[in-house]
């Protein structure tokens, strides 16, 4: 959880009350506190609160839902936030603001004077008000918000909106709870507002300057440790809180190994992988961690690939045994296919690394793909290599995982289809007709032809089935499997033409082989761009599961 920008967005939402439009707002809660009853003003503050973060909310959804580029929203915000803090440092422009404002204070005048005097009218008000006021305190909102999209998951975004709304909302509360006190003491904060506006107005521009520099934030609080300057002067990013390793449990098997446990590890460095092998940020981190295990496993490091499955056809060993002999794996291998070990740690992510000292300590992690760097900085610290030494590269060029704009990753089986669309509605578990529509927007799909949607997979149910993505990005790859078992072809089109030099590694001519179930490099455009592609097979029985991309 980022606390420094956690706690940017609490004095960010403290600053409004020093912005050029709060003089018109700061009526409007008295008046609507004071010609309410005790409980009015708590009901103002509530409703404030929550119609921002209903609106904050609502633009992570919309952003992921669009796919937005952050990088040009974060851009533009920041733009925003800059104008704005220069705007309260200046009181020629402050006043020109504070006048362009004055018809939303002036609306949210009349609102405050309507509705009961209870807790519910105060809410009723408050949300009001906050949507009147939300023109006036749109700069630093956007920022706000931007700051809230960011966040990769949906808990931390969760509290950088209370952040803000505690911020923003505890100083008017106090305001409205004094009352009739705080109208008599105006004139006192007008005389000083333009010292404190722009103090805030700087309190603005550098929280700009920190968020556009990128910096570290754990760097200012000492949560990750220091940034050594070799690779032996300690971790990097390092867990605040290390804690003992949890141990292997409902393993099915073991390959290149006999079982292991934690406990007979004490003494080593060890790396935990949970991968799955038709994952391909999976497949993108493998040519690192075979490079860490053939540089530093006579040094006292073991890597053991935790194999986790996403699919059914994943928990197979001898699938899984071919794909470590094609991966060239050599270190031990645990096929968790219940998930018991996945559950033991909490882990969430494929790939997902977790790093264990001697002391059979979690000290370290990592979750997706890249911080190679790191990782094998805080791999030597461990050993006690004390040589300076760069960080190991792969034997092979690994293509980044992602880019700006790139098509998301698509599920196909109904449990986690999304932006499917075709003509006909998707009809679960039953062989059905299908056709494409007219036009197919960007990352959507559609079937044409007889398919069964299934819950991890479609199948094709008759020869000339048809699968349409439009997609952005330079490489697509497809889990793909045979039914039946035995080959079943798919040939390529992209763009209305057969697929030639833009064909992937495994359909060369623009026709893909399935023999196994495996993850197929289809189409390589040699740079990111649009591509409309269709895929159709040559017979029943092709099984379809998740499109990736790669730049």
């Amino acid at each position: 959880m980022n606390i420094v920008e956690t706690g940017l967005a609490f004095l960010e939402g403290v600053a409004l009350i020093a912005s050029p439009c709060i003089l018109p707002v700061l009526p409007l809660v008295l008046s609507a506190s004071v010609e309410g009853g005790k409980k009015r003003p708590f009901g103002i503050i509530t409703g404030f609160v929550l119609s921002f973060s209903a609106f904050a909310l609502f633009a992570r959804f919309l952003v992921a839902r669009l796919h937005l580029d952050l990088d040009i929203i974060r851009n533009a915000s920041l733009v925003l936030l800059l104008l704005f803090g220069i705007v309260m440092i200046s009181s020629t422009l402050s006043e020109k603001f504070s006048q362009w404002t004055q018809g939303a204070a002036s609306l949210g005048s009349a609102l405050s004077r309507r509705g009961g005097e209870g807790f519910a009218s105060g809410i009723v008000i408050g949300a009001l008000i906050g949507l009147v006021w939300t023109p006036c305190a749109g700069p630093i909102l956007a920022a706000v918000l931007v700051q809230v999209i960011r966040q990769q998951t949906d808990a931390a975004g969760v509290l950088m909106i209370i952040s803000f709304a505690l911020g923003a909302g505890v100083p008017m509360l106090i305001i409205a709870l004094l009352g009739k006190k705080v109208m008599d003491r105006i004139g006192f904060f007008k005389t000083h507002a333009q010292a404190v506006r722009k103090a805030f107005g700087g309190l603005i521009l550098l929280s700009v300057a920190f968020i556009a520099s990128g910096a570290n934030p754990q760097a200012l609080i000492g949560g990750g440790g220091p940034a050594p300057a070799g690779p032996a002067q300690g971790l990097q990013d390092g867990l605040r809180e290390p804690y003992p390793a949890p141990d292997f449990s409902g393993i099915d098997d073991w390959i290149n190994t006999k079982p292991l446990t934690m406990h007979e590890l004490n003494g080593k460095v060890v790396l935990v992988d949970f991968w799955t092998y038709s994952c391909v940020n999976c497949v993108r981190t493998l040519p690192y961690l075979t490079a860490w295990d053939s540089k530093y496993r006579n040094k006292g490091l073991v890597i053991v690939g935790v194999h986790a499955p996403e699919f059914e056809f994943e928990k197979k060993p001898d699938n899984v045994k071919m794909a470590v002999i094609q991966r060239g794996i050599h270190y031990p291998v645990a096929l968790d296919s219940e998930l018991r070990t996945w559950d033991n740690f909490h882990n969430r992510y494929w790939p997902a690394h977790y790093l264990i000292d001697r002391n059979g300590n979690v000290v370290y992690t990592h979750f997706g793909e890249g911080n190679y760097e790191e990782t094998e900085h805080n791999i030597r610290y461990l050993l006690g290599l004390t040589e300076t030494e760069p960080a190991g590269a792969p034997a092979v060029t690994v293509e980044p995982s992602s880019g700006n704009g790139q098509t998301p990753e698509t599920y196909l089986g109904y449990r986690r289809a999304e932006r499917f669309s075709s003509k006909i509605n998707a009809v679960h578990d039953a062989q059905t007709e299908y056709q494409f529509p007219s036009f197919l927007p960007i990352d959507q799909w559609a079937l044409k032809g007889r398919w069964k949607i299934g819950p991890e997979y479609i199948v094709s149910g008759a020869q000339g089935a048809a699968l349409r993505l439009n997609f952005k990005a330079r490489k697509v790859f497809l889990v793909l499997g045979s039914a039946g078992g035995g080959p079943v072809h798919a040939s390529l089109m992209l763009n209305g033409e057969k697929v030639a030099g833009n064909a992937g590694k495994d359909a060369p001519g623009g026709t893909v082989t399935v023999r196994q179930h495996t993850l197929y490099e289809l189409i390589d455009q040699k740079t990111a761009q649009n591509g409309l592609l269709e895929i159709t097979a040559d017979a029943d029985g092709l099984e379809a599961y998740a499109f990736t991309f790669g730049d």
